[in-house]
């Protein structure tokens, strides 16, 4: 088959890039981009007000940033993740908006294969669509808050691993303690006391014993830290009055939802922590699973366990609300500590909004007998 020649050079130059004469991208005619990242290299996709395509565009790093200073004010859309909200506080430096999209909110408008340019296209057609939920960029005070609940979390997890190779290694030798992280020192004090051990194992247990030492002092720093912050902030001093929330649970709240006026409703708030069942409906039919499990896992396990604690201490002295004592007797504690971590959910976005108070009301006496 015959072909112009130097046909083939200019299909793949009006294929990549409308350039003006100066070599520069035609800015006048881009109606917003969509921007794959990467550590490295950047795929660009931009549309014109006709959605035709008009920039196709792999930049590294430095070339990007240089691109979108020179570039004169649009919409630029970015996949949520870790870097994303640096990435999107830089390019609004340079006058742009920026739109961050959740990735599993994108992936449907990915039209074939999964490549740089395919998912930097779907960026810019989901941000397109009226109905698109955005996530809010992150200030770098809000980042260094959560990179604090981050660490401890972290921290907490490498106690509890190291509490559970003790009582490993203890067991070995005969020596066990009962649950919970109160009972670790003593035991590792009984150990240190036992001559009978080899001495290689008590030095051993010695080194795990300082180990564990600097994690709690670690930890209580950080436990100082974020009780600062809950008593410098109004609303998780309000929040933190809602049953099984407390302290911590009140400060995740605060932090992980910066905007609640985002959520419609309460139950759009639980929905986003994951809190609400799989819907399968078809046919009229009504189906529902188990709950998502989507959004923060931090949050969801924090608002659970609160919840249990809530049900644990209301079998232990009989006092519930109607409503907790019914579902208890309906269901089992650990479905009713889903539900009663939705409703808590619930609460905490209705307070946040309005500025109101939590006021707990008093349980009759025959309701409280029925737990």
């Amino acid at each position: 088959m015959w072909t112009a020649p130097g046909g083939i050079d200019r299909a793949r130059m009006r294929s990549l890039l409308l350039i003006s004469d100066k070599g520069r991208p035609s800015v006048d005619q881009i109606s917003r981009i969509g921007m794959d990242t990467s550590k490295h290299v950047f795929q660009l996709h931009g549309v014109d007000v006709a959605e035709a395509p008009v920039l196709r565009k792999k930049l590294r790093r430095k070339d990007m940033v240089a691109f979108f200073a020179k570039l004169p004010p649009t919409v630029i859309a970015i996949e949520a993740c870790g870097s994303s909200h640096h990435c999107a506080r830089l390019l609004q430096s340079f006058g742009h908006s920026v739109k961050l999209i959740p990735p599993q909110l994108v992936k449907p408008y990915v039209k074939r294969n999964k490549n740089d340019a395919a998912d930097a296209e779907a960026l810019c057609e989901a941000m397109s669509r009226p109905t698109m939920r955005f996530v809010p960029v992150k200030t770098a005070e809000q980042q260094a808050a959560l990179m604090l609940v981050g660490v401890r979390d972290r921290m907490i997890r490498n106690r509890t691993q190291l509490s559970n190779a003790v009582r490993g290694h203890a067991a070995e030798f005969g020596l066990t303690a009962a649950k919970g992280m109160a009972h670790l020192v003593p035991l590792l004090e009984r150990i240190q006391a036992d001559e009978s051990l080899p001495a290689l194992a008590r030095e051993l247990f010695a080194v795990q014993a300082e180990e564990f030492a600097q994690l709690q002092a670690r930890i209580g720093e950080i436990d100082a830290r974020l009780t600062t912050w809950h008593k410098a902030d109004e609303c998780s001093q309000r929040l933190d009055r809602i049953p099984g929330v407390g302290p911590i649970g009140a400060v995740l709240l605060r932090m992980k939802t910066p905007e609640p006026e985002l959520f419609q409703s309460g139950r759009q708030f639980a929905a986003w922590i994951g809190l609400t069942p799989k819907d399968h409906s078809t046919a009229g039919k009504l189906r529902l699973g188990v709950i998502t499990r989507a959004g923060d896992e931090g949050l969801r396990s924090v608002l659970v366990a609160g919840a249990t604690a809530v049900i644990q201490q209301a079998q232990r002295g009989g006092k519930a609300s109607p409503w907790l004592a019914g579902l208890l007797r309906r269901k089992s504690p650990k479905l009713a500590a889903v539900a009663l971590a939705n409703k808590t959910a619930r609460i905490a976005w209705k307070m946040m909004m309005t500025g109101e108070t939590y006021i707990a009301k008093s349980v009759p006496a025959a309701v409280a007998g029925t737990v």
